[in-house]
């Protein structure tokens, strides 16, 4: 398990690449989540996601001779863009495996930052197939989007900015997938401030997080039917790790309350961001937290206008 100093290492390192993204409040929001609600915005960061803090940590602590060779990950979407976009800054090529069935948002801008796109089936196992293959071609070394020490730390670097500042917050909460930024936020929040409670937030059409935890062991992810595209891989033995000693609980929430959240976010603060995101608002509204100081990390905002639309 990762410990509190590889975030702060991390943050040194990302500090010449990464934005560090405001935080945002509206009185309107506070009202509809009858909270105190502290956004991150890390819709705002480079790439349009938090994702490009881990992959830059990882790409970045590569050694030279390591680099030289290439990198490559599966992606739905944002770590592939922020893994092309962290290997292009260094110089190195990038290989992405995409799902075929992943928002022509996110392929495109995979592409647009001069990685090599191969498309595989939705599942698990293509994806990991398609990794593979690449790496037995071309040498890469494999960037995992969250089963990884370095991208965790680079993820938690968003929730160490959140908590430095704002103080007295109550709660951090973040979406969880695989687990990556939940675990990176976890250490993070209770690294600075061990008496803060660490919330996950998850589709209830993609629960396998909330039922890992409740269960005390992993629970493989049944074919998810949720808009939360950025959500859909299930956690590690290494996320499961962090999240079992450091998160509360993991709160569900439907697709209504997913697409009605990212609507109110829109409507009251003129952000748009994308649906993952909007699964951690959602959650707050649907927790008891009147009252608390909420800090919500805004994991990304490359959402597909055109499936909004339909």
């Amino acid at each position: 398990m990762i410990a509190f100093e590889d975030v702060e290492i991390a943050q040194r390192r990302l500090a010449p690449f990464v934005h560090r993204t405001p935080v945002m409040t509206s009185h309107s929001l506070d009202e509809w989540l009858d909270t105190n609600a502290f956004l991150k915005c890390e819709h705002l960061q480079r790439c349009g996601a938090f994702k490009y803090r881990g992959a830059t940590n990882a790409v970045q602590s590569l050694a030279p001779n390591v680099a030289a060779r290439g990198v490559a990950a599966h992606s739905s979407g944002n770590h592939g863009a922020a893994l092309a976009l962290a290997a292009r800054t260094r110089g190195i090529p990038a290989h992405i495996v995409v799902p075929r069935t992943a928002t022509r948002t996110k392929r495109d801008a995979i592409a647009a930052y001069g990685a090599h796109v191969v498309l595989c089936e939705p599942t698990l196992a293509a994806r990991e197939a398609g990794v593979a293959a690449v790496i037995a071609e071309t040498g890469a070394v494999e960037i995992h989007p969250f089963d990884h020490d370095d991208v965790i730390a680079g993820a938690g670097t968003a929730a160490l900015e959140l908590v430095d500042d704002v103080p007295g917050l109550d709660i951090v909460i973040a979406p969880v997938g695989g687990g990556g930024l939940l675990s990176g936020t976890a250490i993070a929040a209770h690294g600075r401030r061990p008496e803060l409670r660490v919330i996950g937030a998850e589709p209830a059409a993609a629960d396998d997080a909330a039922r890992s935890l409740q269960g005390g062991a992993i629970v493989p992810p049944d074919p998810p039917a949720t808009i939360a595209d950025g959500l859909l891989t299930g956690l590690s033995a290494r996320t499961f790790a962090v999240l079992s000693e450091h998160v509360e609980t993991i709160v569900t929430v439907s697709e209504a309350e997913i697409v009605a959240a990212m609507d109110v976010v829109w409507q009251r603060t003129k952000q748009l961001i994308e649906p993952s995101a909007a699964v951690a608002v959602a959650a707050v509204r649907e927790g008891d937290y009147a009252g608390a100081r909420v800090g919500i990390i805004l994991s990304g905002g490359n959402a597909d206008l055109a499936l909004a639309a339909g």
